[in-house]
């Protein structure tokens, strides 16, 4: 590649302003590549590869916050780099249908995040302590037990670990779904993390949203931690991926 590369940030309407956008990766000068009435958003690029360091992320996510704020964006993961325009051209012309059906999904909506955890020293112990069964199963293997017994608690604790994430859930969507377009349920990351939510939210309804999240913490004990975050690029409902040989596609 000599020079003639692009890195991509988002696909995005033909219309949309760019003139204001923060300088992108390497500090470049971002511009549209526009075909018909939909446009990537690019910034010119002399590598093939880029790491993921900071002073770069940060780049990619201030062009996409920026952008967010005024137009309607179909963001990219970090790392796209295309070899030429023909090709962005082409992904554009092609994937024409689907890339507008997507726009109108999340047509003048941002991305909220929300994580709720336990905020105790052990969720073993919390579990046990709140559920008898649990503590009659632990009692028991205090006294000594076979393998299959220790199996079987195991298996008990994952379940009632399972199903108090599910209900805590369904308290939270309920207070918040008034306030989204769309949620997406994550898989938690660690054991103590009761859910990972991504909330899709109309730009207008940023505020709105936060007032649920705070209205749904009212009714939670100090045990639970409430974290959000955003307004975002809508990640989460987006489906474009990277692919090494032929640059931009969609997501299976």
């Amino acid at each position: 590649m000599a020079g003639n590369g692009f890195y991509v940030y988002a696909v995005t309407e033909a219309s949309a302003p760019v003139d204001g956008l923060p300088a992108g990766v390497d500090g470049a000068a971002v511009t549209s590549i526009i075909v018909d009435d939909l446009a990537a958003v690019v910034s010119p690029i002399a590598v093939r590869t880029l790491r993921p360091e900071r002073r770069h992320l940060a780049a990619h996510q201030g062009v996409l916050r920026v952008l967010g704020r005024v137009a309607t964006v179909l963001p990219l993961s970090f790392g796209m780099i295309t070899k030429n325009q023909p090709q962005i051209e082409r992904f554009l012309r092609q994937h024409r249908l689907s890339l507008t059906e997507q726009m109108g999904r999340v047509a003048g909506c941002v991305e909220m995040g929300l994580r709720v955890a336990w905020d105790v020293p052990n969720i073993f112990a919390y579990l046990v302590e709140r559920h008898p069964v649990l503590r009659v199963a632990r009692d028991r293997l205090a006294s000594g037990a076979s393998h299959d017994e220790r199996m079987e608690l195991g298996r008990m604790v994952e379940g009632v670990l399972s199903q108090e994430r599910q209900d805590l859930t369904d308290r939270v969507l309920e207070a918040l779904r008034p306030a989204c377009a769309d949620v997406l349920i994550n898989d938690p990351r660690k054991d103590t993390e009761i859910m990972n939510l991504a909330c899709l939210v109309r730009r207008e309804g940023v505020e709105a949203f936060e007032r649920a999240v705070h209205a749904a913490a009212s009714g939670f004990s100090e045990e639970f931690v409430f974290d959000f975050n955003g307004p975002w690029a809508p990640h989460n409902f987006v489906k474009l991926e990277i692919d090494g040989e032929e640059g931009l596609r969609e997501a299976a």
